[in-house]
């Protein structure tokens, strides 16, 4: 059968979210150098690796790996909506989290300052919130999609922190006839119910429809467990691990047309 409709992933696919992320970062470890005498480089890192290590001992883990966060996400997310109680839970840790991590960062490299931690865990989501950078292709791409085939965007996350990303890209979202939310729909990618959720909401079989994403764990083999075909994005020239081989792989969402012109 030929293909009816394309499924899109948000993170790193059609936003540039580890560039948002990266430069966030930057922004405020250099904020944070001009208080203290911390290398910005190596602060980053101190945050990130104590920021993932807290995140991992909180009740709410488990939860949050089923859904998609990650732990990068909990530094700016308010988690305000989605009606699991995990979702109050992570809303009440927040804070705390935010800066603990910076502060923990801080005393990882000899810096003993609660109140620079503080103001650096605030600093950061406002600086990610400057940066809703979308790829240099993905309108191009959308455009000639759209009317075309139906398109559903299907991302993992918070409700409240991946509209909040589509509202800072506010003409990304008309593209899509669906826009599903794995902390509204319940499970997250590569759970099958989401994409058969997905499908339903298509109205396609699984030989109508290709994934589209850039993560082999979640967008590949989600879509591999419900017999539906694949792209694989790939701009960083990553090596396939595991047993999960994409159907197609691609470095630039341009190439798209041309796999499902082949196809068809």
């Amino acid at each position: 059968m030929s293909i009816q409709a394309l499924l899109f992933d948000l993170d790193d696919t059609l936003l540039w979210d580890e560039r948002s992320v990266r430069e966030a970062f930057k922004a405020t470890c250099e904020e944070a150098a001009t208080h203290v005498s911390v290398d910005p480089v190596a602060l980053e890192q101190a945050v990130r690796r104590e920021a993932r290590a807290l995140y991992e001992s909180y009740e709410t883990f488990p939860f949050t790996q089923m859904i998609g966060i990650n732990p990068f996400e909990g530094l700016w997310a308010n988690f305000t909506e989605g009606h699991d109680e995990n979702f109050r839970e992570l809303q009440r840790l927040a804070p705390a989290y935010r800066t603990a991590s910076w502060t923990q960062g801080l005393t990882a490299l000899g810096v003993d300052d609660p109140e620079l931690g503080y103001r650096l865990g605030e600093l950061f989501p406002a600086e990610r919130r400057k940066r809703p950078i979308v790829y240099d292709e993905t309108f191009e791409v959308l455009e000639q999609l759209k009317g075309r085939y139906k398109l559903l965007l299907l991302t993992n996350g918070s409700p409240d922190l991946q509209k909040e990303k589509l509202a800072g890209v506010p003409q990304l979202a008309p593209y899509f006839d669906h826009i599903v939310i794995s902390g509204n729909f319940g499970e997250g990618k590569p759970a099958a119910s989401i994409f058969h959720h997905a499908m339903a909401l298509l109205g396609i079989t699984s030989d109508e429809g290709v994934m589209v994403g850039d993560k082999l764990t979640t967008d590949i083999l989600g879509s591999h467990r419900v017999g539906m075909r694949n792209i694989w994005i790939n701009r960083h020239g990553m090596q396939h691990t595991g047993d999960v081989i994409p159907a197609h792989e691609i470095t630039d969402l341009r190439e798209i047309e041309a796999i499902i012109a082949a196809v068809n």
